[in-house]
């Protein structure tokens, strides 16, 4: 279901995203594009996260940075919380429903299912006519087109940042077109 799938190339149409599911008053589903477009987390690490990884309940705040285990590669990895999840954890956290952010509601043990998370996204992209392959991984390929394309982020740090093995797989993830490399040709700028 995730695995060929699209990234969001266009900001508005992430923005727009977002705040389909504000506009819902569905705040988990609104932190879940956030977090996940923020991070570059595979859906199964962000499914798992819960409100002890990101809030300190002694101090009342929430942490700046979390570490996790990624489930796939074993890996720790250390990533900052950014002032837009940690604004958006703010608007849902009153709201929290049980251990994990990404509660199903039902039972305060349980996240939400990849398949459910998978619904929730492709649903919300059709409805708001975004094109492509649109599933949970696009937030993932997300945040790594975004980086390349917009900060310049270089392939060798964003292939650090997913744990892949070549820059060529760190290329084909984020859907390097021709086009993408057309526009570096015809833009830049020497003497």
């Amino acid at each position: 279901m995730c695995n060929t799938t699209d990234p969001i190339r266009d900001k508005k149409q992430l923005y727009k995203l977002a705040d389909y599911f504000l506009e819902k008053k569905q705040l988990r589903n609104y932190v879940l594009i956030v977090f996940g477009a923020y991070t570059a987390l595979r859906i199964s690490d962000l499914l798992s996260i819960t409100w002890e990884d990101v809030y300190d309940f002694k101090t009342k705040q929430f942490f700046k940075n979390i570490e996790l285990t990624e489930r796939k590669t074993g890996k720790t990895k250390r990533i900052a919380l950014n002032k837009r999840i940690r604004q958006a954890l703010k608007k849902y956290f009153p709201h929290r429903k049980g251990k994990y952010i990404f509660s199903n509601g039902r039972s305060d043990e349980k996240q939400i299912s990849r398949v459910q998370a998978w619904r929730i996204i492709t649903t919300a992209a059709k409805e708001i006519g975004i094109s492509g392959k649109i599933a949970c991984h696009s937030l993932r390929k997300t945040f790594g087109y975004h980086a390349w394309k917009y900060l310049h982020t270089s392939l060798t740090l964003l292939m650090e940042i997913f744990n892949h093995s070549t820059v060529q797989v760190t290329k084909r993830y984020l859907g390097i077109v021709q086009d993408d490399i057309d526009q570096v040709y015809l833009k830049i700028e020497l003497c």
